[in-house]
């Protein structure tokens, strides 16, 4: 059984968030161990067993990353810890954007790093609004494996940019403290 069976939710690269929680609750009560104290050893280790699928999946369908991660990998799309080649034109973009956080570092003020932030959210705008469609339409049995390889893509371009943010965020944090000193 996969999460979205688990839950009831069409595969999908979107899950409901509000759906999410109430059928959480909803699982998390049917599968209660405390409910099973008095059932034998066999069936108590199912639903423990259920009990944590019904907590992964929440936590999987909790993000949109997450979401997207599993659905992949159901559809054989994606492996973990998978080293996936990305676009020589896209890790050029990439490298120039790390080359100037690098120079920021040197910068106490780090003027330039709004300008950096502003970049990379472009480039994270630019490469969703290329895959949206996809994502918000994806069909079980009609989505092409083309279509799929296209979200591939944009999963693994997303977690290159989402580092980088994190990266102008500690940027951020050092400059503020920096400046209080």
């Amino acid at each position: 059984m996969n999460y979205f069976e688990l839950y009831g939710f069409p595969l999908s690269f979107r899950v409901d968030q509000t759906a999410l929680k109430k059928q959480f609750y909803a699982l998390s009560r049917q599968y209660h161990p405390d409910f099973f104290t008095r059932s034998g050893a066999a069936e108590q280790a199912e639903v423990l067993e259920k009990a944590a699928m019904v907590n992964r999946a929440y936590k999987t369908f909790s993000t949109e990353d997450g979401t997207m991660q599993y659905l992949l990998e159901l559809k054989g799309m994606i492996e973990p810890e998978e080293k996936f080649q990305l676009d020589p034109i896209f890790l050029g973009e990439v490298m120039e954007i790390n080359e100037g956080l690098m120079e920021l570092e040197m910068d106490p003020e780090m003027r330039a790093l709004a300008a950096r932030e502003n970049e990379t959210h472009k480039l994270l705008k630019i490469i969703y609004d290329e895959v949206e469609p996809v994502l918000a339409n994806y069909q079980e049995g009609t989505t092409t494996e083309k279509e799929l390889l296209q979200v591939k893509e944009y999963y693994y371009r997303k977690k290159y940019l989402k580092r980088i943010l994190d990266k102008i965020a500690s940027l951020r944090n050092i400059a503020s403290r920096n400046s209080e000193e």
